[in-house]
């Protein structure tokens, strides 16, 4: 006599909807209880959205592919504390979208990194890494230094992200433009870069 399970192994469509229902069950399980706590939805003390000098800084990292080579994402492993300081915690990601978490390391993690060097050490290091890391085989940016910054959509980017929950207000949107005025690609990144991971100290 064939069981209920002999019938679901001989019927391909009724063994498909029931995995589907299985794994969607086991997603929601894992997931919707993440929206509930609140270390993962509130941001650390004193974490604010980024301004509008960060925000470009941002950007420039993502288009140049600073991700491939560095991750942003502290574990909590003795031997990545040890070097790169306090593990990352959720309240830090908040206002990120997307996040840069990464995994691949072919340079060192990035999340601890403000305030670490100076902002001239920073540009020396962007134009030519080796003139500060000899033995490092990361690719120099000198042109960031002589592009000025195009903030023709910055308003546009900060009110989508206060759609998505980043508390901007509105003059904060209305000023953005001022604050770009006469600053370099090498500024912004710089910036974006001294505002890593200082909100979460070692203890």
């Amino acid at each position: 006599m064939a069981t209920a399970h002999d019938k679901v192994e001989r019927n391909v469509g009724l063994m498909i909807v029931l995995v589907i229902v299985v794994i969607s069950i086991g997603g929601l399980v894992q997931i919707v209880p993440l929206f509930f706590q609140q270390s993962l939805t509130e941001p650390v003390a004193g974490l604010e959205p980024y301004s509008p000098l960060r925000l470009e800084g941002r950007d420039v990292y993502v288009r140049e592919g600073c991700y491939t080579c560095h991750s942003q994402m502290i574990r909590p492993f003795r031997a990545e504390t040890e070097r790169y300081g306090h593990y990352s915690v959720a309240g830090e990601f908040v206002y990120d979208r997307p996040f840069q978490w990464g995994s691949k390391r072919t340079g060192p993690d990035l999340h601890r990194v403000g305030g670490r060097y100076s902002d001239e050490w920073h540009r020396v290091h962007l134009i030519n890494p080796r003139d500060v890391v000899p033995e490092s085989i990361m690719p120099g940016y000198p042109w960031l230094e002589t592009t000025e910054l195009d903030g023709g959509d910055i308003q546009a980017k900060m009110e989508t992200l206060r759609t998505l929950g980043a508390p901007y207000s509105d003059e904060q949107i209305a000023n953005a433009p001022k604050a770009l005025d006469g600053k370099t690609e090498m500024d912004a990144i710089i910036a974006y870069l001294q505002g890593l991971g200082i909100h979460v100290k070692a203890r």
